[in-house]
C-alpha cells in the first residue's frame, strides 16, 4: 500500500491537477479589437479626394484626401474590400503604397489592423479637425498582375480602389467631393456632375461615398459621344481614332436598345445614364454595372467588324438592364451598409441570371444581335448545362458563392466543379418561367409583365430597393397564380437536371448538327478557341494546346488534362481542320483517332475510340405554328 501511495504522489508531482494543466496550455490572445460598428447617422463633414491620373507611363494613380474628424482619439480608415458587382472580397489592398497621414503638416503614425488588413488605425491628436491622407495606387502594368486600368491612351478611374473612408458610418451618409487631373488631351465621361473644370483638372459635385463608388470614370485621347436618348449617352473611347467609325445603322441599334428596355420596364431609376465603352486591345476587359452608368469593354473591332459576328454584343444590354436588376432592385442580402461587411449572394440567380436572360432577349429585340445569333447562344447554354456533370452534385445556390470560393481562378475540371453558373443556369430558369406564364395564360401574359411589376416600381426613384425570395414569388403570383415557390426552390436548392422544358414549350427541340452556326464560329473567333465541348469534350487554344477538358468526356477518360498539347492527328502535324476532319472520318470508318500528345516533358500517343462525329448545338423549330420563344424575342 505504501508503495502505491508513493507512486500516486510521484504521479501528482509529474502531472499536476487538470486545472493546473489547463493553465499551462496556450490560450488565444486577442490581437485585434472589433472595428467600429457602422451607424446610420450623418458624418460630420465632407471628405475630399484628389486623384492625379497623369502618370500613364507607369500606371500610377497619386491620391490625396482630406478627412474631417470629430475630435481627438482613435479613427479607423477603411479600404473597400467587398466590392459592388464583384459579389466577393476583391478590394486590391496590396496595390496601396506610400501611405502617409498628417495634420497641419505634422505626420501622424498609422497602424494596420492585423485582423482586417483593409483597416488602418490613427490616433488623432487634440485640436485636429482634418486629416490629410496621401498614397499611390500602383495599378497593374501587366495582365498577370490584374486588370490593366491605365494605358498611354486611355484610363479607368474606379474610386473604391483609390480611396479610404472612415469606419463607423453607413457609406450613404459620408459626403465626399472628388477631383481628378487627367493627362493633357484626355476627355472624360462619368455619371458624376461636373462642378468646374480648369485645364486638365475636373472637380465634381459632392455626393455620398456610396454614390461615388457607383460612379466610375473612363477617360482617353480618342473619344466620341452619341446621344441615344435625351437622358442616355454612349461614351466611346478607343485605342485609335479609326476605331470610333460607327455607322448610323450601328448607332440606331443602340438607340433601339434603350427604346426596347424602357418599353419593357415602364420606368427608370436614373436622371441620366452613361454607357462607358472602351474599344481596346490594351485596357483590361470589363463589364460592370452601376445605377447611372456601366463599364464596358469591347475589342477595337467592335464597329469595324460588326458584320463578322455578334458574339459578346449582348454586353451593353446586360449592363444596362442591371440599372434596374441588381442596382435599384437588389437581393436583400447583397446590400450592406459598408464595403467591409460580407455580402450574401443567395439571389444572384435573379440578379445575374435574369440579367443574362434580358441581355440576350433585349439584344434580339433591338437588333443589337441577329435573332438567330441569340438563338445560337440559348442553344449553346442549354447544351452546356444539359451535359454538365457538376449539376448532379452541386446545386445552383452553391454556385452563388463561387465568386468567393473560386475567386475566378482557373479550375482543372470546371464542368464538374462548376463555376458561376447562376448566370447561365439562372437564364434557363427565366426562360422556363416565361414559357410557363405564356402557357398558363394562353399567351396573354409573359415575363414582360413580371419585369414591369418588379423593376418598374417607383418611377424616378434612385437608391436601392431590396427584395427577398418571397417578394419574387409574390410578384410572379400576381402575374399568374402558380406554385412558384414549389417550382423555384428545387431548381435553386437541389441538384439534378437543368431546366430545359422551355425548349419544347417554346416550339423547339435541342439537336446537334455536324457544322457550327455562324454565331458559334464567331464566338470561337472572339475567344480564340476551337470548341469541341459537345464532341470530344475539349476546347483548344493556339497551337493545339488544350485549355478545357470536360469531366467524363472521351479525352478525360484517356487521362488527358489541360495544358496538354496535341502535336499530331493520325500522323500529321496538328491543325484544327485536320482534327475535325479526323473526327468526321472516324464516324464512318469506325477506326480510332490517333493523337500524339505532349504535356511538359512527357509525350504519349492516345488511340481515341470516338465515332460520334462533330456535334454543335442548335435549337430546331418543331412544326410551323406560332412559337412562344419567337414571341419572346420579338420587338415590343
Amino acid at each position: 500500500m505504501r508503495k502505491l501511495v508513493l507512486l500516486a504522489l510521484a504521479a501528482t508531482a509529474a502531472f499536476p491537477a487538470s486545472a493546473q494543466v489547463q493553465e499551462s496550455r496556450p490560450q488565444p490572445v486577442a490581437f485585434s479589437r472589433p472595428l467600429p460598428t457602422p451607424q446610420d447617422i450623418a458624418y460630420p463633414g465632407t471628405l475630399t479626394i484628389d486623384v492625379d491620373a497623369r502618370d500613364t507611363a507607369r500606371a500610377i494613380f497619386r491620391v490625396k484626401q482630406t478627412i474631417p474628424v470629430r475630435g481627438a482619439g482613435r479613427l479607423t480608415l477603411l479600404y473597400p474590400e467587398w466590392l459592388p458587382g464583384n459579389h466577393a472580397p476583391r478590394g486590391p489592398i496590396s496595390s496601396i503604397a506610400g501611405l502617409r497621414v498628417s495634420a497641419g503638416g505634422r505626420p501622424i503614425a498609422w497602424v494596420r489592423d492585423p485582423g482586417d488588413v483593409h483597416a488602418f488605425h490613427v490616433e488623432v491628436p487634440q485640436g485636429v479637425r482634418t486629416l490629410d491622407v496621401e498614397f499611390q495606387h500602383l495599378s497593374p502594368t501587366e495582365a498577370n498582375q490584374g486588370r490593366i486600368v491605365m494605358t498611354p491612351g486611355m484610363l479607368n478611374v474606379q474610386w473604391e480602389k483609390l480611396s479610404l473612408y472612415p469606419a463607423g458610418y453607413f457609406t450613404r451618409n459620408i459626403p465626399i467631393q472628388a477631383s481628378v487631373t487627367l493627362p493633357a488631351g484626355f476627355q472624360a465621361a462619368t455619371s458624376l456632375d461636373v462642378a468646374n473644370r480648369r485645364g486638365d483638372r475636373i472637380t465634381y459635385r459632392p455626393v455620398s461615398y456610396e454614390t461615388l463608388v457607383d460612379s466610375p470614370m473612363f477617360a482617353g485621347r480618342y473619344y466620341r459621344r452619341e446621344k441615344l436618348a435625351p437622358d442616355v449617352n454612349l461614351n466611346l473611347f478607343a485605342d485609335r481614332p479609326e476605331d470610333l467609325a460607327a455607322t448610323p445603322e450601328q448607332i440606331a441599334a443602340h438607340r433601339r436598345l434603350i427604346e426596347q428596355t424602357l418599353k419593357l420596364t415602364g420606368a427608370k431609376h436614373y436622371d441620366e445614364y452613361e454607357f462607358l465603352v472602351a474599344l481596346t486591345d490594351e485596357l483590361g476587359d470589363i463589364g460592370l454595372e452601376h445605377l447611372r452608368s456601366s463599364e464596358n469593354g469591347h475589342p477595337r473591332t467592335y464597329f469595324t467588324d460588326w458584320n463578322k459576328g455578334s458574339a459578346g454584343r449582348d454586353l451593353l444590354a446586360h449592363e444596362y438592364i442591371h440599372s434596374w436588376n441588381g442596382k435599384y432592385r437588389r437581393g436583400a442580402d447583397s446590400w450592406q451598409p459598408t464595403y467591409q461587411t460580407p455580402i450574401g449572394n443567395s439571389l444572384l440567380w435573379l440578379y445575374e441570371g435574369q440579367t443574362q436572360f434580358w441581355g440576350n432577349v433585349l439584344s434580339a429585340r433591338s437588333g443589337m444581335m441577329p435573332r438567330e445569333d441569340v438563338m445560337g447562344e440559348l442553344a449553346r447554354n442549354a447544351a452546356s448545362l444539359d451535359i454538365s456533370p457538376g449539376r448532379a452534385w452541386r446545386p445552383l445556390i452553391d454556385t452563388t458563392l463561387d465568386p468567393i470560393v473560386g475567386a475566378r481562378r482557373p479550375k482543372p475540371f470546371p464542368s464538374y466543379h462548376r463555376g458561376e453558373d447562376y448566370y447561365g443556369e439562372g437564364m434557363l430558369i427565366w426562360l422556363d418561367v416565361d414559357s410557363i406564364i405564356r402557357e398558363r395564360t394562353r399567351g396573354q401574359r409573359s415575363i414582360d409583365d413580371f419585369a414591369r411589376a418588379f423593376f418598374g416600381v417607383n418611377p424616378g426613384e434612385g437608391g436601392i430597393n431590396t427584395y427577398t425570395f418571397e417578394d419574387v414569388v409574390r410578384t410572379l403570383n400576381a402575374v399568374t397564380p402558380y406554385d412558384w415557390a414549389g417550382y423555384l426552390r428545387p431548381l435553386v436548392y437541389q441538384s439534378g437536371k437543368a431546366p430545359l422544358d422551355w425548349v419544347k414549350r417554346g416550339g423547339y427541340q435541342l439537336v446537334y448538327r455536324d457544322a457550327p452556326t455562324p454565331y458559334f464560329s464567331s464566338r470561337e473567333k472572339a475567344r480564340e478557341i476551337v470548341d469541341l465541348s459537345y464532341t470530344i469534350g475539349i476546347t483548344l487554344g493556339k497551337d493545339g494546346e488544350i485549355n478545357g477538358v470536360a469531366w467524363d468526356s472521351p479525352l478525360f477518360n484517356e487521362g488527358v488534362t489541360t495544358g496538354t498539347r496535341i502535336l499530331a492527328v493520325n500522323g500529321r502535324a496538328y491543325s484544327a481542320d485536320d482534327l475535325k476532319g479526323a473526327i468526321t472520318a472516324a464516324k464512318t470508318a469506325k477506326r480510332p483517332i490517333e493523337l500524339q500528345l505532349k504535356k511538359g516533358n512527357y509525350y504519349r500517343t492516345v488511340s481515341l475510340p470516338y465515332y460520334g462525329g462533330l456535334r454543335y448545338p442548335v435549337l430546331e423549330k418543331v412544326g410551323r405554328g406560332p412559337s412562344t420563344l419567337d414571341a419572346l424575342l420579338a420587338p415590343l
